[in-house]
């Protein structure tokens, strides 16, 4: 559905989506990391677990919102990968700040 370009120029950095350590281009969003990783959904709504995923990719809609570095209700398309970044997709409201996940 979502593919990257292949560029082997661009320097990798590993980062742990849901658990499983990936190589991404740097300079690659959350959103277009997890995109091009598959992922069909980045969170639920907190009401009726809807699925929802990237849509608008520049920060205006909130559907790409993801449990970055165990914050949650972090905007994907807005963040860009890091070297060791650890990202989970949202269930809901996510978990409160301080509580282990």
């Amino acid at each position: 559905m979502f593919k990257q370009l292949p560029n082997n120029n661009l320097e990798k950095v590993e980062v742990i989506l849901n658990s499983q350590k990936i190589n991404v281009p740097q300079g690659t969003t959350v959103a277009a990391m997890a995109l091009a990783q598959g992922l069909r959904a980045t969170r639920t709504t907190p009401i009726s677990a809807s699925q929802r995923a990237p849509f608008c990719m520049m920060g205006v809609c909130y559907d790409c919102l993801m449990v970055i570095d165990g914050k949650a209700n972090q905007r994907a398309c807005a963040t860009y990968v890091k070297q060791g970044m650890r990202i989970e997709t949202q269930q809901g409201v996510g978990p409160a700040l301080g509580e282990a996940w």
